[in-house]
């Protein structure tokens, strides 16, 4: 089923993606072209702010928005984006919709959110009360993430035995990994639902009433394996992009945010910055004279340690 564009004569962009870096796109562009933003969830979600709605839930009542209430003169698209051809975009719920300029922004493939903000606050008030029922809590995974939520769950929850396992010698890793060993990971593909013993990989038994994952999840895009993208996803599932970040071999279609094969820290300030790059370059509608450039960032990662601290 095709969609219906409302203006003709004006060029369509659309997003495929509403986390930072999209819903920037969309909203900055709005009153400027057709902007279609296609995100399986009604609300857009400060990610970086999650964890601490882990421990505090009336906190997301800020950081978890409708995507309506900013996003309110283009249309939206509820649905996941399941191929796209070199002019329309496919969705899970058989539209084909058609566009001039494609913003590619699904980051990280979150598949456990839910659909409603309804029902991802109620999520973050089952994460609360999980924690605060249990005397010890494990946290998979050291990365900023990782670290982060431990530094959460440590400050406003002192009384918890925490315990933190990472699979490499140093925490938060990602800055630098060259001379890393490998130490020990915990096996969750054969833990049982309500089990409170862990196995790690390196033969020790932990002991915690309730685990929180926080070793990664792989980007959003599998919808681009049999694509005419497909040629642009390189071996690590992340986008090829330009110095514009363009498309490996496209003109009009472009890739921002986590899923982008730029070499740098993937956070939601460079997002912001990869999103600000390309509302410049399409609201010169993709004219190399005036298009602006992206250079990586370099290397910096602040990290939240509860309420009061952090590192950088």
């Amino acid at each position: 089923m095709a969609s219906k564009v409302e203006n003709k004569s004006s060029k369509v962009i659309v997003v495929v993606g509403g986390g930072i870096a999209g819903a920037l796109v969309a909203k900055s562009l709005q009153f400027h072209a057709h902007v279609v933003l296609i995100d399986p969830k009604e609300y857009f979600e400060i990610t970086y702010a999650n964890l601490r709605a882990k421990v505090e839930p009336s906190f997301a009542e800020r950081s978890v928005v409708k995507h309506g209430d900013y996003f309110t003169k283009g249309r939206m698209v509820i649905a996941y984006a399941t191929g796209v051809t070199d002019t329309e975009v496919l969705t899970s719920d058989g539209e084909h919709i058609p566009y001039d300029y494609l913003v590619v922004a699904t980051g990280a493939n979150e598949n456990t959110y839910p659909i409603s903000r309804n029902k991802r606050l109620e999520q973050y008030k089952e994460h609360y009360a999980k924690i605060k029922s249990a005397d010890s809590v494990l946290v998979i995974g050291g990365g900023s993430t990782g670290v982060e939520l431990a530094g959460e769950i440590a400050v406003d929850f002192p009384e918890k035995k925490l315990t933190l396992v990472h699979k490499y010698t140093r925490l938060l890793d990602s800055l630098d990994r060259k001379h890393l060993a490998r130490l020990w990971n915990v096996d969750l593909e054969s833990h049982q639902k309500g089990d409170k013993t862990y196995k790690t990989s390196g033969g020790e038994t932990i002991m915690a009433d309730c685990h929180f994952y926080c070793a990664g999840i792989p980007w959003g895009m599998s919808w681009l394996k049999d694509s005419v993208l497909r040629d642009a996803v390189n071996d690590g599932g992340r986008v090829m992009v330009d110095k514009h970040l363009r498309i490996k071999d496209r003109k009009n279609a472009f890739a921002i945010g986590d899923i982008t094969d730029v070499p740098e820290i993937k956070q939601g300030l460079n997002a912001i910055q990869h999103a600000n790059v390309a509302v410049k370059l399409l609201m010169h509608r993709g004219n190399e004279n005036k298009m602006a450039t992206y250079e990586a960032s370099p290397d910096m990662a602040v990290v939240s340690l509860g309420r009061k601290d952090a590192v950088m």
